[in-house]
């Protein structure tokens, strides 16, 4: 199969000349590619030559960097494609013309490797950079999330309190007052109410968060398609504003336990530790559900169902006691359970998390975190094309 054996680059002011020998006769073509997504943006016509081919590429005189493949093709497509060697170019655009950067034979895999580390970097340390570059961004968002959702109703901003505490107060009078579910070491229905609310708190802050974030970016479109915006902030956003209505929650609750036991448990301290895994998680699954939101729109009327799936799923308004233990095998793989446990272990039960149960949460949240954020920076290259 013919390749290229040999070449050479020249730059004369806004324009490349790429010369290639070649081993016989072969269609000789150049594709454009974004040098940081690695995505496809043209293709330059292609050139019927034997024994050699001349390539010239025009550039644009704005500001720029440019990579080019250079490849033979055949009637099965681009040669590069079926992983032979081909010619990359990557070149800088600047005020006095197009500058030579690199000049490379080689093969995708190569490439793919070149890049892996600085992919790896990217993606560890792209979270936190999103959110400290974007810091003040993001806290004028949540704040005006949050203010706008009750602006010109008649109890403003106070809904904010009142929507978790009707929400918790609805559940409670189902399985408390007419399902009359109890749980096991305090039958009373005060037990009933502390441990049904406890287990809610988690809830209340993730259900938000992740039911609204297929619609995040069609919600910004505006945003993402006219403006430079960065869209990593729109999933981070999501989990503030979740996490704002889990601590509205938070305070009913310690105002309800302190009616019911005149005191809040020392333990109660370790709920930090409980909210790092638990942002982690809201975020990594933020991040995955605004990414497949956008090419699957019907992913916003599923969520709903998969959600009311997932409350039920999770011992919060009904004992664990109650499941069958082949059930617990599998629902004890569930990190809101997890969760759960924890909340009601350090506020009720007045001791630590479980250490075991609760290192596996973290690593389950850390792969959550870091893989939605690594399919969402790589589903964003497109969703300007795509919105």
């Amino acid at each position: 199969m013919p390749e290229i054996q040999s070449y050479k680059v020249s730059a004369d002011g806004y324009r490349l000349q790429i010369e290639c020998a070649l081993a016989g006769e072969a269609t000789v073509g150049c594709q454009w590619i974004d040098p940081i997504s690695g995505r496809f943006l043209r293709e330059s016509p292609w050139v019927e030559a034997k024994g050699s081919a001349s390539i010239g590429i025009d550039l644009p005189a704005a500001p720029g960097r440019y990579r080019f493949y250079v490849s033979t093709r055949t009637d099965k497509g681009w040669d590069y494609r079926l992983g032979l060697p081909f010619l990359t170019v990557d070149a800088v655009v600047g005020e006095a013309g197009v500058s030579i950067e690199r000049q490379l034979k080689t093969t995708v895999g190569a490439l793919g490797r070149e890049r892996w580390p600085g992919e790896l970097r990217e993606i560890v340390a792209g979270p936190w950079k999103a959110f400290w570059a974007n810091r003040f961004l993001i806290g004028s968002m949540v704040r005006r999330d949050i203010l706008s959702r009750y602006r010109g109703s008649f109890a403003d901003a106070f809904w904010a309190l009142l929507n978790p505490l009707l929400l918790m107060l609805t559940y409670y009078f189902v399985f408390g007052v007419f399902l009359k579910t109890r749980f096991p070491g305090d039958p009373s229905q005060s037990g009933f109410v502390l441990f049904f609310l406890v287990g809610m708190l988690p809830w209340l802050a993730m259900n938000e968060s992740i039911a609204r974030a297929p619609n995040s970016a069609l919600e910004h479109r505006n945003l993402i398609t006219k403006a430079i915006f960065p869209v990593e902030v729109l999933p981070l956003n999501l989990t503030l504003a979740g996490m704002v209505t889990g601590l509205t929650a938070t305070v009913i609750f310690l105002l309800f336990l302190i009616g019911a036991r005149h005191a809040i448990p020392v333990t109660g301290l370790w709920l930090p530790v409980l909210w790092i895994p638990q942002l982690l998680l809201t975020a990594g699954l933020c991040y995955l559900l605004a990414a497949v939101g956008v090419y699957v729109r019907d992913l916003v009327y599923v969520m709903g169902l998969l959600l009311t799936m997932w409350f039920f799923m999770t011992p919060i308004c009904y004992p664990d006691a109650n499941l069958p233990k082949e059930a617990l095998v599998v629902l004890g793989k569930n990190p809101l359970y997890v969760l759960v446990r924890g909340y009601r272990a350090i506020f009720i039960e007045g001791t630590a998390p479980e250490w075991a149960a609760l290192g596996k949460l973290y690593a389950v949240s850390v792969v959550i975190f870091y893989a939605g954020f690594a399919i969402f920076r790589r589903a964003r290259r497109g969703f300007a094309d795509v919105l």
